[in-house]
């Protein structure tokens, strides 16, 4: 399911015979993971990539996680359940769209659990570990999120540092979208300044899998509409001036193309620094999938017009060129 090579044939005409020349381009191919993963969180730890996704399959069997390491985005190597709910205690199933990050030298990922409903146990945990592929431990014991806050499911986190040193987690289901602020152990919550814990920042048609990116000084807040078995799953963003929004609706950005895949959605930017290179994870079902776990993670380039809106993204069955860091 990955490594495509894909040859391109170029007719040299001139001064000599009249000839064609093979020429080799290796591309990752999609999807670039072996077997069914979405919910991709990609990320660049010590000069290697990294995508940490959730397994996709039913509730009960979505008990780890696995994660995904390279050095060029074309050959990628599997660390295999780097946590599960052996140990994370109040865990059962359920194990969803990890959010990761390193700070002061520790590893952490941030996870859904248990598909959580009013008056059940579950919800968004922290785990710790000592390098990216773990093994990580819960650091808690507990879940960080476990209410429902503003109609807002505690699954899909995602974290992120601002300029500032200060750090936000936006996370929701059920169509809303809540932001917290962490605090300097990346393991409790903090009140903004007015005293709120939570603030609700839902744009118009989010369903789930916020994002958030900061680029030439401003705020890009992206997320998947739609249904996640179908094929009306998409993502959309906004641009603002701060990381509380407001975060008005612009359009589209990835979306299924029938004649490649179906369904794309719930994604992640990997953006080497210093670089003007911009990579979109994110899954979708091959065409002609019917089972909804059937998702597969793929990766495309993402590019920004004159104006810094995002250019609607091509997805593909080539991937993305060799890039090493």
């Amino acid at each position: 399911m990955k490594n495509f090579t894909f040859i391109f044939v170029i007719l040299a005409m001139g001064g000599c015979a009249s000839g064609s020349k093979t020429i080799p381009e290796t591309t990752s191919g999609n999807p670039i993971l072996e077997g069914w993963y979405a919910d991709p969180e990609g990320i660049i730890y010590d000069n290697t990539y990294w995508i940490y996704p959730t397994y996709s399959d039913k509730y009960e069997k979505q008990t780890f996680f696995d994660c995904f390491s390279s050095k060029d985005l074309i050959t990628w190597t599997k660390h295999h359940a780097i946590l599960d709910t052996a140990e994370v205690k109040w865990a059962k199933r359920a194990m969803w769209a990890p959010s990761v990050l390193h700070k002061d030298g520790k590893y952490y990922l941030f996870f859904g659990a248990n598909d959580v409903h009013e008056g059940e146990v579950g919800g968004i945990g922290v785990a710790i570990a000592s390098k990216p592929e773990g093994p990580y431990k819960d650091a808690l014991g507990k879940p960080l999120i476990n209410e429902i806050v503003n109609g807002a499911q505690p699954i899909d986190q995602f974290v992120f540092r601002d300029d500032d040193g200060q750090y936000y987690m936006y996370y929701g289901g059920w169509g809303h979208c809540n932001v917290v602020r962490l605090d300097d152990n990346l393991t409790g919550l903090v009140p903004f300044d007015d005293g709120a814990v939570y603030k609700e920042v839902t744009p118009e048609k989010y369903i789930e899998g916020p994002f958030m990116m900061r680029h030439n000084g401003r705020y890009y807040f992206m997320w998947s509409e739609g249904g996640w078995t179908g094929p009306d799953y998409f993502v959309a963003y906004a641009i603002a001036d701060s990381p509380l929004g407001p975060f008005e609706r612009i359009g589209t950005i990835l979306q299924q193309d029938t004649t490649v895949a179906n369904g794309a959605g719930h994604h992640s930017i990997i953006h080497p620094e210093g670089s003007d290179d911009y990579y979109i994870v994110y899954h979708r079902r091959p065409a002609g999938e019917k089972a909804a776990n059937h998702r597969a993670t793929c990766i495309e380039r993402m590019y920004f017009d004159e104006n810094g809106y995002i250019k609607p993204i091509k997805i593909t069955v080539e991937g993305v060129q060799p890039a090493p860091l």
